[in-house]
C-alpha cells in the first residue's frame, strides 16, 4: 500500500515535525514490512500555476500538437514589446501534445531555468516550428505518481495564475510503500496504519472513523439478505441533486494519486477515497438504474454479470452477488456490474457498505481472477462496527463537494456479534519472551490497540487478563495472538538472543553425518552443488526414451503447480540435474561438473487414500497410522552430471574430458565418504548408453547406476555430446554398524604388475574381485591401469593389466611371498575365466 506521510501524521498528534525515516524505523520496528521509501521529485527553479488563454492546433503535423497561450501571473509574464497594450494580458507561448484540457483550465506550468525530477531541464526553445516558453507539466512529470494519460488539470478554484504551485503539489512529501501481514487488514488503511504508528511512538492518535452518527428516518432503500453467512451487514445511504459536473478537490485527488489510484469521477473518487482513509470499501449505484428491492444472495446456475471493467462473468453457485428485480447488478465484495455504473449524468447515488464473508471474498476472488483493491481489504477482514460510518462519511463529503442532499434514511440490515473476550495469566507475554515486562505493559498495551481489559484472578490465586477485542481486530482469537501483540509492540529487539546449550548425548543423526560426509566429498572432489526445480513435466519420460511400463513413469502429479508444464513429482533426480546443467551450458559455461541431493517421490502401483483428519481433537494413533502409509515413499538420492574437460587444459598441458569412467567414480566417491564398497556390473538402462553404462551394487543389492547418456536423450534434451551421470539411492546404502580406525603399516609395499588376456566379454570388475579374493590377505590394494584390445592378442580378446599392492602389517614382505600370492590370484582367474598371463 502507498501513503504519503502527510496524510499518515495528519492523523497523529505529534509535537513537532518528524522525519520519514523515523516513521520507516518505527513501521518495521513493529512488524510493518517497507518495502520502499519515495521522496517526491525535487523541482528548482519557478514552478507556477497556469490558466490556458488560448489554444491554436497545429495540424499540418501527424501527432495532435497544440500551441497554447498561458496566463503565467504578471510577475512571471513575458516582458512587453513594442507596441504591445500595456493593459492587456501578457503570456507565455507554449507547445504541447495533450489534449486532455481547454481553454480557461489551471495547468502546472515549468518555467524557463527550472528542473524537473530526472534532471530535466526546461529552456525556451524552437520546437515544430513555434517557441515553447515553458512547459506544462503531467503528474509523472512532476514525480507525483505513474500517470502519464495526459496533463494534470487542477480544479477550478483551486489556485490563481502565477501562484507557486511546488507548495500547491506538496512537492516536499515523501511516500512509503508498505506491506502489511495478511492477517492485518485494518493495516490497509490511513487508519489502521495512524493508530499503528500512535503505538510504536507513543503519541496521540485522531480515529477519522470516529463521530457520532446522525438519527435516520426509516431506509433508504429497500434490502432483503438471504445468505446471512456471505453478509453479516448491509447499510445505504442516499445522496440526491449531486451536481455531476463538480470537480474532485485538489487535495483528494493529489492524495488519490499518490496512493496510486486514478481519479474518475467526484463520486467514485469518495469512495476511493473513504476506503483509504478508514479501510472499508464502498460501492455506488446510481439509483436511477436501481430496479425495486436490493437482495443479497448466492448467485444461481448460468447467471452472468457484466461487470465494471467490462468483462462478462459466468458466476459461481458460491459467489455472493447483490441483485434487483432486472437480475444480478454487483459482484458482492469484489466488483460492481455495469448496469448501475456511476456515469457523468448520475445526479442520485446509492452508497453502499457491507461487512462480507472474508473467505467467500478470498474464494470469488481467485475464482475470476478479480483481485481489486476492495477485495483485497474484504478477504483480510474488515470492521463491521464502521460501515455506517464510512457511508456517512461519503455522502458528507459528496454534500460538500458536490452539492448533494443526503437524505433522511439510513438502510441497516443484519448484524455482527462482537468477537469473544480472551482470558490468559497476565505474566504469559514475559514467560514467551523471557523477559520481565515492566508492571502494567501487558494492560497498556492491549489498551492501545483498541481492546478492552479487565483483571480478575483464578481460582488459585494466578492474576489474569481479560481483553474483548476491538470490532477491527478479526485476527484476535486466542492468548497466543495477546502475547504477540504485547511483544510486537515493546519491540522484538528487547528480547535477548540467547543460545540454548546443546543437551549432552545428542546431535546429528547417522543420516545426518552421512549426508554432509557425501555433500563435503563431493564438493572436495570439485563437484559443485545445485537445487533444481523440484517439479518435472510428463515429456521428460519421452526424452529419456523410458518404456511405457516403466516404473519411473509413475509419478504423483501436483494439484496446483507453479509451472502448468511442469506438474509432476520426480522419481529421479535426473531431469531436474539435467535442464539445470543445459541451462548454464546455454549461457557459455562448457566445462561443469554438478550434484544434487534430494529426496525422490516412489508411490506405490495402488496409493491409499488418505484420511480426511479433523482439527476438533487428536487424532488417534489408528488415524495416524494410516495417514503414515498414504505417505509415498521419499528416499534420499544424490546424483551428478559431468560434460566438458574433467581435468582443465592450459599452459600446463593438454585437458582430459568427462567420461563414463568418472561417473562411476562419482558413485565411489560418494561410496568412500559412506564407509562401503560398492561392486560396479554392466548394465542396460534408460536414459544411459547400453554399452556405457554400470550398475552399482552394495553387496548384491543394486542401489544406483553410472555413466554415458544415451545419445538420443543428449539431443532431445539439448545436451553436450558424450555428457554423464550418476544417480544413488543414497537410503539403501546401509549405515556401517561401526568404524573402526584403519590399521596402518609401517612396513614397506611390495608392487607387481599383471596383465591378463580374456574374452572381452569379462567385466574389468569381476576379474579384479576374482584376483582380489585369491590373493588373499597380503593384498592391499588393485587397480586398473591398462586396456589394449588388437591383433597381437588375437580376435575377441582384450587385455587387462592390474596393480597390485602386497604389504604385511607385522613385518617386511618378502618379494617370493608376494609372487605366491600373485601366482594363486592368476590361477584363480584361469581357472573361473580362462585368462592367460600376457607375454
Amino acid at each position: 500500500m502507498r501513503v504519503p506521510v502527510s496524510w499518515l501524521t495528519e492523523h497523529l498528534g505529534l509535537g513537532e515535525a518528524i522525519e520519514p525515516q523515523e516513521l520507516v524505523d518505527a513501521f518495521i520496528r513493529i512488524g510493518i514490512e517497507v518495502d520502499d521509501v519515495q521522496p517526491l521529485g525535487q523541482v528548482t527553479g519557478p514552478l507556477v500555476v497556469g490558466r490556458v488563454a488560448e489554444i491554436e492546433e497545429l495540424t499540418e503535423f501527424k501527432k495532435p500538437i497544440r500551441f497554447c497561450r498561458v496566463e503565467v501571473g504578471e510577475e512571471h509574464a513575458p516582458e512587453l514589446e513594442e507596441g504591445d497594450d500595456p493593459a492587456a494580458v501578457r503570456t507565455r507561448g507554449i507547445v504541447c501534445g495533450a489534449t486532455n484540457f481547454a481553454e480557461g483550465d489551471l495547468v502546472v506550468v515549468a518555467l524557463p531555468g527550472a528542473v524537473l525530477p530526472g534532471d530535466f531541464a526546461i529552456a525556451s526553445r524552437k520546437t515544430y516550428g513555434r517557441i515553447s516558453d515553458g512547459m506544462i507539466c503531467s503528474a509523472r512529470e512532476l514525480g507525483l505518481g505513474d500517470e502519464h494519460n495526459g496533463i494534470l488539470v487542477l480544479p477550478p478554484g483551486t489556485a490563481s495564475p502565477g501562484d507557486e504551485a511546488r507548495d500547491l503539489m506538496g512537492l516536499g512529501d515523501t511516500v512509503l510503500e508498505l506491506t502489511p501481514t495478511p492477517d492485518r487488514g485494518y493495516a490497509l488503511s490511513i487508519r489502521g496504519l495512524a493508530r499503528e504508528l500512535s503505538n510504536a511512538l507513543d503519541v496521540p492518535f485522531g480515529d477519522p472513523g470516529s463521530f457520532e452518527l446522525p438519527g435516520a428516518e426509516g431506509d433508504a432503500w429497500p434490502v432483503h439478505i438471504e445468505d446471512t453467512d456471505g453478509c453479516k451487514r448491509f447499510v445505504l445511504r442516499r445522496v440526491t441533486g449531486l451536481d455531476a459536473s463538480a470537480p474532485t478537490p485538489w487535495w483528494m485527488r493529489r492524495r488519490l494519486m499518490l496512493s496510486g489510484i486514478r481519479s474518475i469521477s467526484l463520486a467514485v473518487d469518495v469512495t476511493n477515497y473513504v476506503m483509504l482513509e478508514v479501510g472499508h470499501p464502498l460501492h455506488a449505484f446510481d439509483t436511477g438504474a436501481v430496479q425495486g428491492d436490493l437482495v443479497v444472495r448466492k448467485a444461481k446456475p448460468g447467471e452472468k454479470l457484466t461487470t465494471l471493467d467490462d468483462a462478462v462473468r459466468e458466476l459461481d453457485p458460491d459467489d455472493v452477488i447483490i441483485a434487483d428485480d432486472s437480475g444480478v447488478i454487483s459482484l458482492a465484495g469484489t466488483m460492481g456490474g455495469a448496469s448501475t455504473e456511476i456515469t457523468p449524468e448520475s445526479t442520485d447515488v446509492l452508497l453502499e457498505a457491507a461487512h462480507w464473508d472474508p473467505a467467500s471474498i478470498s474464494r470469488t476472488a481467485r475464482r475470476h481472477k478479480l483481485f481489486s483493491e476492495a477485495a483485497k481489504r474484504f478477504e483480510r477482514y474488515t470492521d463491521p462496527q464502521l460501515c455506517a460510518h464510512a457511508v456517512e462519511r461519503a455522502a458528507r463529503l459528496l454534500r460538500e463537494y458536490g452539492d448533494g442532499s443526503i437524505q433522511p434514511g439510513r438502510t441497516d440490515e443484519g448484524g455482527v456479534e462482537p468477537l469473544p473476550a480472551i482470558t490468559m495469566p497476565i505474566n504469559l507475554p514475559d514467560r514467551v519472551a523471557g523477559v520481565n515486562y515492566d508492571r502494567g505493559v501487558t494492560v497498556r498495551r492491549l489498551g492501545q490497540i483498541g481492546c478492552k481489559v479487565e483483571l480478575n484472578a483464578s481460582d488459585d490465586g494466578t492474576a489474569l487478563v481479560t481483553a474483548a477485542p476491538p470490532s477491527w481486530r478479526g485476527d484476535l482469537l486466542q492468548p497466543a495472538d495477546l502475547v504477540e501483540e504485547v511483544l510486537r509492540l515493546e519491540g522484538y529487539d528487547s528480547i535477548p538472543s540467547v543460545l540454548p546449550a546443546a543437551p549432552a548425548g545428542r546431535g546429528l543423526t547417522d543420516t545426518q553425518r552421512r549426508r554432509r560426509a557425501v555433500s563435503r566429498a563431493l564438493a572436495e572432489a570439485g563437484y559443485v552443488e545445485v537445487q533444481p526445480f523440484p517439479f518435472i513435466s510428463k515429456s521428460v519420460w519421452d526424452a529419456f526414451g523410458l518404456a511405457e511400463d516403466d516404473v519411473r513413469r509413475h509419478t504423483v502429479r501436483v494439484r496446483n503447480p507453479l509451472e502448468a508444464d511442469k506438474d509432476q513429482l520426480a522419481t529421479t533426480l535426473l531431469p531436474g540435474l539435467l535442464e539445470t546443467l543445459q541451462r548454464n551450458v546455454s549461457r557459455g559455461f562448457k566445462d561443469l561438473a554438478l550434484y544434487y541431493i534430494g529426496q525422490v517421490v516412489l508411490p506405490g502401483a495402488k496409493p491409499l487414500p488418505v484420511p480426511d483428519l479433523g482439527v476438533e481433537r487428536r487424532p488417534t494413533d489408528e488415524q495416524l497410522a494410516l495417514l503414515e502409509a498414504s505417505v509415498p515413499l521419499q528416499p534420499t538420492h544424490v546424483a551428478t552430471v559431468l560434460t566438458g574437460e574433467r581435468l582443465r587444459s592450459g599452459w600446463w598441458g593438454k585437458g582430459e574430458d568427462a567420461t563414463w569412467a568418472d561417473a562411476v567414480q562419482a558413485a565411489r566417491t560418494i561410496a568412500a565418504a559412506s564407509g562401503i564398497e560398492l561392486t560396479v556390473a554392466a548394465a542396460d538402462l534408460p536414459p544411459w548408453h547400453p554399452g556405457r553404462c554400470a550398475k552399482l551394487l552394495v553387496g548384491d543389492w543394486p542401489v544406483g547406476h553410472a555413466g554415458e547418456l544415451h545419445p538420443k536423450v543428449i539431443e532431445a534434451l539439448g545436451l553436450p555430446k558424450r555428457t554423464v551421470a550418476m544417480e544413488l539411492d543414497l537410503d539403501a546404502i546401509p549405515l556401517p554398524d561401526s568404524r573402526p580406525a584403519p590399521r596402518i603399516s609401517a612396513y614397506p609395499p611390495v608392487l607387481l604388475d599383471v596383465a591378463l588376456v580374456v574374452d572381452a566379454g569379462v567385466p574389468s570388475a569381476d576379474l579384479a574381485e576374482t584376483l582380489r579374493g585369491a590373493a588373499g590377505d597380503l593384498l592391499e590394494n588393485i587397480e586398473l591401469f591398462d586396456t589394449y584390445t588388437g591383433s597381437q592378442i588375437g580376435e575377441g580378446k582384450r587385455s587387462l593389466a592390474y596393480k597390485l599392492r602386497f604389504r604385511a602389517p607385522d613385518r617386511t614382505l618378502k618379494v617370493e611371498e608376494a609372487i605366491e600370492a600373485k601366482d594363486a590370484a592368476v590361477a584363480a582367474a584361469a581357472e573361473r575365466y580362462g585368462a592367460e598371463l600376457r607375454a
